[in-house]
């Protein structure tokens, strides 16, 4: 199998920088999504542009605008700015897209590329799909010329999304709780607007990794594993919680006020719970990779539901619009708040995460301990050693055999819900993996029913 391939799917491009990801598969991804906007758009396309701060961006995105404007769009680039502002820049500025250069979690060594549709939302499906078959056949990227109309930069996107925050928020009673909170920003895009999120909300701030460099100062992926220094610095006391990002700050992982990581799951179940005790019952849209802890907080609220699509942003989104969802998102520390974007948004999962401190006035070990607590397991596979994408099928169809008796979802690889637990095995969108989660009481729990089905599958365990 390819070393490094380019990762083609719902949630965008990404490769290996040098290697699968390089300014000619920019420029072309540029010309795939300008040329489908000249399409579907009346008049001269207008796009948002921005990038998450890898040192690799600023070449590829450039590229990828030379793309863009050689199909006739009109960008407007933001520079360094979260996947989340973009999407608000989109609303604000009332375009018809963005096209964002970030690889979100995965390591340094990759970039790629992620579109956004004219509600600033991740495109459905069929539209990503339909750019990527353009991406495909378009081969070899042609050469561009110089734009016609010159790109505009605009550097006043942070401020403007961290006001559509706090037009929702209780200010003066985030303020008036004197909250002290640790935030690590991963040396990513979420640097400055947290920043000036938390000044607006008197919250006093120790940032680490807070300042752009083009490294990442700790592999990025929010995950315990990656967290010690955040856990080390809450730990000291003093703090309400921490909050890590990842670098293009879609995602928010939370420790809580005693330096332990609750783990990403449990963000957007607090940040649901906030919605709700708000506005009273709602639909809510997740991921079949979500913990059941979101259906524990609906049930917190008779009449409120929750609705599981495919993994992928888009996926949920739709869901969340189908069904107008007063709160979304994923179990990878995604919160979903459309009042404010349809974006997954780390300062929307902050603003409400410490509102709901504000107003419980107790600690945050005490709310997470009245969510029913569950454990989650997380294994990865790499495709190359069991085969490559040619197995995935294969291993698909003998765990749905072996389980036709259970409760089965088949909409994204194979979901298999039980009395116990559950266990949900897919390709990965955005790496060359196939993941294997598994949910139920207790880890071991959780750990024997993801054997069982890896051993159902013909995986290792």
């Amino acid at each position: 199998m390819d070393s490094a391939p380019l990762m083609l799917s719902v949630s965008g491009a990404r490769g290996i920088v040098g290697q699968s990801m390089t300014p000619e598969v920019a420029v072309a991804f540029g010309l795939a999504f300008g040329s489908w906007l000249r399409d579907h758009v009346e008049g001269t396309p207008r796009v948002i542009t921005g990038r998450d701060g890898r040192h690799s961006g600023a070449a590829l995105l450039e590229s990828a605008i030379a793309g863009l404007a050689s199909t006739g769009c009109r960008v407007t680039d933001l520079g360094v700015a979260m996947t989340p502002t973009v999407g608000v820049m989109v609303l604000h500025d009332k375009a018809d897209g963005a096209l964002i250069s970030t690889a979100s979690h995965n390591p340094i060594e990759w970039n790629g590329f992620k579109c956004l549709d004219a509600s600033g939302a991740a495109p459905p499906a069929a539209q990503a799909n339909a750019i990527i078959e353009r991406f495909k056949a378009m081969g070899r990227a042609p050469a561009v010329s110089a734009p016609a109309t010159p790109v505009a930069r605009r550097h006043d996107a942070d401020e403007i999304h961290v006001q559509r925050v706090l037009k929702l928020i209780d200010r003066d009673a985030i303020r008036a709780a004197k909250l002290s909170v640790v935030v690590d920003s991963v040396n990513g895009a979420g640097c400055h607007a947290v920043r000036v999120l938390l000044k607006a909300l008197g919250v006093h701030l120790e940032h680490l990794n807070g300042e752009v460099t083009g490294q990442f100062a700790h592999t990025p992926e929010p995950i315990e594993a990656n967290l010690r220094q955040l856990a080390g610095a809450v730990a000291k006391g003093g703090f309400a919680c921490g909050f890590a990002q990842d670098p293009d700050a879609d995602r928010l992982a939370i420790v809580d006020e005693r330096g332990r990581f609750i783990g990403e799951e449990y963000t957007l179940a607090l940040c649901a719970l906030r919605v709700l005790e708000r506005g009273g019952p709602g639909a809510m849209a997740t991921n079949l990779s979500t913990s059941r802890m979101i259906d524990s907080v609906a049930a917190m609220f008779p009449g409120s539901r929750v609705l599981r699509s495919a993994v992928g942003e888009a996926n949920v989104v739709s869901a969340m619009k189908a069904a107008h969802c007063v709160v979304g998102g994923e179990g990878n520390g995604g919160v979903i708040w459309p009042s404010v974007c349809w974006i997954r948004d780390s300062l929307s999962g902050i603003a409400l995460t410490l509102e709901l401190l504000a107003k419980r006035g107790t600690p945050l070990s005490t709310i997470v301990s009245e969510i029913p607590a569950v454990s989650m397991i997380k294994r990865k596979l790499e495709l190359a050693g069991i085969g490559g994408i040619a197995a995935v099928r294969p291993a698909l169809e003998r765990v749905t055999k072996s389980f036709a008796k259970a409760k089965l979802d088949t909409t994204d690889g194979v979901r298999i819900d039980l009395p116990e637990g559950w266990v949900h095995l897919r390709a990965s969108n955005t790496e060359p993996i196939i993941r294997l989660i598994a949910e139920a009481g207790s880890v071991k729990a959780a750990n024997d029913l993801a054997d069982e089905v890896a051993a159902s599958a013909g995986l290792p365990s």
